[in-house]
């Protein structure tokens, strides 16, 4: 069995305008965060989606709300927590520079693109937990069991060829993109809110096709 699932990102928020770690925590959509959902809405309106899931963050819940009320099939979101966003414990709305920076410093790098680069994005996350005070963020193990059981959970109701939309977080689109890349394209930049990148999952397999396409 062989479905497409379209991952798009949600729309800007606040904690994204004013640069905060947004794993768990969430804030609104801002207008501009409103007005690119919208815009994706039209891009995707003509898509004949089976079903529409988003994490159960409200950033997700409306950005989806806002697609599936302009696409053909009408469809109601299903909310699958399994999805959301690295849990980041400690650093949860922090700023973002400063806090990859003390989690880096350990590791001798200076940013999270550094550590990246270095170390790889399952050590990334795991450097996250170590740096936690009380180590309650998520490291890699936890979070791929999380997402693992979450397309176990959409495997029990696609059919094959179906077409499905799931809106979901920057972090987990580019862990994602990192971990079943199969497509010409370079993971060099985190996805832009609201763009689209196409993953197949044939039997099981996972292979992310095209990465931060933009739908605006």
């Amino acid at each position: 069995m062989a479905y497409q699932i379209y991952l798009v990102r949600h729309g800007r928020t606040w904690y994204n305008i004013y640069q905060k770690m947004q794993g768990w925590s969430d804030t609104p959509l801002t207008d501009d965060g409103i007005e690119v959902a919208k815009k994706a809405a039209e891009a995707l309106k003509n898509v004949d989606f089976a079903a529409a899931l988003t994490s159960d963050m409200k950033r997700s819940i409306d950005t989806c709300r806002i697609i599936t009320d302009k696409n053909q099939n009408n469809l109601t979101p299903q909310e699958m927590p399994e999805f959301r966003e690295q849990f980041y414990g400690y650093y949860e709305g922090r700023d973002i520079d400063e806090s990859w920076t003390d989690i880096g410093k350990a590791h001798h790098a200076k940013d999270y693109v550094q550590i990246v680069q270095d170390h790889g994005f399952d050590a990334t996350m795991d450097f996250v937990k170590e740096a936690d005070p009380l180590h309650y963020a998520e490291n890699a193990k936890e979070y791929w069991d999380r997402i693992d059981q979450g397309f176990k959970k959409i495997d029990k109701f696609a059919k094959d060829g179906d077409k499905i939309l799931l809106v979901t977080h920057s972090t987990t689109i580019l862990g994602l993109a990192f971990k079943y890349k199969a497509g010409d394209f370079e993971v060099d930049q985190v996805p832009s809110n609201a763009s689209l990148t196409m993953l197949e999952r044939d039997n099981g397999i996972n292979r992310v096709t095209k990465y931060n396409q933009s739908l605006l």
